[in-house]
């Protein structure tokens, strides 16, 4: 019966504690299975035309149901290399092009070659056999033909941009990209847990279950997406995530074992599961009920990343509760082997720091003044993102070192119908195909006329082969950015009702940019929403495990606070140019527009992480000592773990910082400041000045209840270290 009467936490550590390769061994096979059935079912990607919002979703789905057969484009652009383009060469290069394309068996056609209108290029081209889904695959022998007319006529340049050549050339790029940054990070981070431990093996335990954690939750992922499809980022975002909460939670427990160890506590796992371990539930539950709020977006990427963050925080609660345990269990003193000699003594000596101590000063002696000048601080941090504009992503965010990009410049350039393109979709009765064609010719005539259109080309017509669907493309010479090319947007979207009028057809315009500005109005709309779920739920969550208005109050003001200020950071470096030569972009004077949202929901969930920790540190000591005493108390012992695992998050989100394109670089930008802003600001002069000032208040309208005898947790000396 006593057992029974203990945390859950401690009696799934007992159990593993007593069955450590049971523990281990279902572990792995749990790992292996999921990445298994993973692999076999592959991920289901989410289908563009249909889960689009607003009006460009509505066109995607008219479009998806006329089912056109999508062929994959590509286009050799001859330029020259520098002055004005020979004609006579670009023609005979050009000709080369069609007779070497023409003879190989992934092209179905190859068109006439078309000479921009300033005589600055010339374009082919050609369609191959096939699906666009595989033509990265098949590109290969077009590229080498390319290649072939490019070493044969030396004085033009030779570039090829289409579905395979692009995609493959983006995949090769930013691939790298990612492979070096998730090459870079498994490193840092056992380095940085290697200074924290000062131990081998104590460093490579949270390091391997955060990976295990990682690789079932991709498994995981893959099947859930046949029921949720999958984003294309899900699996850098999962290890993004799993990486930064799978080494957290295993910290935490882990330090506090070692703790109670060093004090010579024989239940030092017990004490672990039943302080830290309740700690790692709590934590994990925000960051779930956080990340569950993205679900009110409403949108298929917001519920495919909640779906694999909740996914994978899940996974990593669950290893450090039944895994961590049993290792611990079986290694004993031996975590600690084998010690790196300066290291070591660096961490044995880390208990006597008098540095947070002399940190906390402030906070503890003068609250007030403390709270007062670090808030302003922070507001004055958060100013900036009273300026915050969004924007999709698109080409113009695009790394311009990547050839294929710059072959994309000068193609939009020379072709501007090869640029931002709006998709008219309309579906009608088949009876009313040549009224509905009629429409769309006098449209395209209309647009003809207007400098907000591009001109190079007639818009072109397809009927979908029942005759009930129409598309009609229409392109701008203008940046997709552009506000001319909004104004096109918003012309165009205002003249098909007037050129459709009297027809039963439903209508609407899509493409890229249609689906940004949609997609921002969307996002706009569902915001509230989610940040009222999101603080609510944070609000009652917090107040249920502290028992206690005041911490659940200054829990959500705080996480505001900190997330204010990092958006703050975020627009001060992004829609800006000072930082372009520090972290290597080129801004577009806007903010991703899916990230405001996502950043606050993980910010939220993660700086709960933080809060829950210290507060239940300052909570235990409450029971012992007066409040301020507590509150310096609770934050010098947890100082260690919360800064460790502020510097692992910190590193692994700032390696996001450095990749090629600007939306991840300005994700892990924004985590790794708001991390930052967090462990050090709110934690080391907000937290404990307010929680100084409103001393026994913290806990109303409750009390901090007395330690009970058999737990108590003496200070004792360290035991001597041979």
């Amino acid at each position: 019966m006593k057992d029974a009467k203990r945390p859950a936490t401690v009696r799934v550590a007992r159990w593993s504690a007593a069955h450590p390769w049971s523990a281990v061994g279902l572990w792995i096979l749990f790992v292996a299975l999921c990445a298994t059935l993973g692999t076999a079912a592959g991920t289901n990607d989410i289908d563009d035309a249909e889960s689009g919002v607003g009006e460009s979703g509505r066109a995607g789905r008219i479009a998806a149901s006329g089912h056109f057969p999508e062929k994959p484009e590509e286009n050799v652009l001859i330029t020259a290399l520098d002055g004005s383009l020979d004609p006579r060469a670009a023609r005979a290069a050009a000709d080369d092009v069609v007779r070497r394309m023409g003879t190989l068996p992934e092209v179905e056609s190859v068109g006439r070659p078309v000479a921009a209108p300033d005589r600055t290029a010339v374009l082919v081209p050609v369609t191959m056999t096939g699906d666009a889904e595989t033509a990265d695959r098949r590109i290969d022998p077009l590229l080498a033909q390319s290649a072939a007319v490019q070493k044969a006529h030396p004085g033009l340049r030779v570039e090829q941009v289409g579905t395979g050549s692009t995609a493959k050339g983006l995949t090769e790029t930013l691939g790298e990209d990612f492979r070096r940054a998730e090459y870079i990070s498994l490193p840092l981070t056992l380095l940085i847990m290697l200074a924290v431990f000062g131990a081998l093996i104590a460093a490579c335990v949270p390091v391997v279950l955060a990976l295990s954690s990682v690789a079932a939750a991709i498994g995981l992922s893959a099947l859930v997406s046949h029921l949720l499809p999958a984003t294309g980022a899900l699996g850098n975002v999962i290890l993004l995530m799993g990486m930064a909460v799978g080494v957290d939670y295993s910290l935490f427990y882990l330090k506090r074992e070692r703790e109670e160890r060093r004090r010579g506590r024989p239940d030092a796992l017990e004490i672990a599961a039943e302080t830290s371990g309740h700690t790692v539930v709590v934590s994990g539950g925000t960051v779930v009920v956080a990340m569950a709020g993205l679900y009110l977006a409403g949108e298929a990427t917001f519920t495919s990343l909640a779906t694999g963050s909740i996914t994978v925080v899940a996974v990593a609660v669950a290893a450090s509760l039944t895994v961590l345990p049993a290792l611990l269990a079986k290694l004993g003193p031996r975590v600690d082997r084998p010690r790196i000699p300066v290291l070591w003594r660096l961490t044995m000596r880390s208990r006597e720091s008098r540095v947070w101590p002399v940190l906390l000063r402030p906070a503890l002696r003068r609250p007030g003044l403390t709270l007062a000048v670090s808030t302003l601080a922070l507001l004055l941090a958060a100013l900036p993102a009273l300026d915050l504009r969004l924007k999709q992503p698109g080409a113009d965010d695009l790394p311009r070192d990547v050839p294929v990009v710059r072959a994309m410049d000068r193609l939009t350039a020379a072709f501007p119908s090869e640029g931002t393109v709006h998709e008219i979709a309309v579906r009608a009765p088949a009876a009313q195909s040549a009224d509905v064609r009629a429409a769309l010719t006098g449209l395209a005539a209309r647009t003809a006329r207007d400098p907000l259109f591009a001109h190079d080309r007639v818009p072109e017509i397809r009927t979908s082969p029942d005759g009930r669907v129409h598309l009609m493309n229409v392109a701008t010479p203008h940046a997709r950015g552009s506000d001319e090319a909004r104004r096109s947007l918003d012309t165009l979207r205002a003249w098909v009702p007037e050129a459709l009028r009297g027809l039963p057809a439903e209508h609407g315009v899509g493409g890229k940019l249609a689906e940004g500005v949609d997609f921002t109005d969307h996002l706009e709309e569902r915001l509230p929403l989610v940040v009222g779920f999101v603080l609510l739920l944070t609000l009652v969550m917090t107040g249920l495990i502290f028992r206690s208005v005041a911490i659940a109050l200054s829990a959500v003001a705080l996480n505001l606070l900190s997330a204010a200020a990092a958006f703050g950071v975020l627009v001060a470096v992004f829609q800006h140019t000072w930082a372009e030569g520090i972290l290597d972009f080129r801004s577009s004077g806007a903010v991703v527009s899916w990230l405001p949202l996502f950043l606050f929901v993980v910010l939220f969930g993660l700086s709960m992480d933080y809060h829950v920790f210290v507060v239940s540190r300052i909570r235990e000591a409450a029971r012992d000592m007066p409040s301020r005493a507590a509150v310096g108390a609770g934050i010098t012992r947890s100082a260690g773990v919360v800064t460790s695992a502020a510097v692992v998050m910190v590193a692994v989100f700032a390696i996001f910082g450095t990749l090629s394109m600007v939306e991840f670089k300005q994700l892990g930008v924004g985590l790794a400041a708001a991390i930052l802003i967090d462990a050090v600001v709110i934690r080391i002069f907000v937290l404990p000045a307010l929680m100084a000032l409103l001393g026994a208040a913290n806990w109303w309208p409750g009390r901090v209840p007395p330690r009970p005898a058999d737990t108590t947790v003496p200070d004792l000396p360290l035991p001597a270290r041979r």
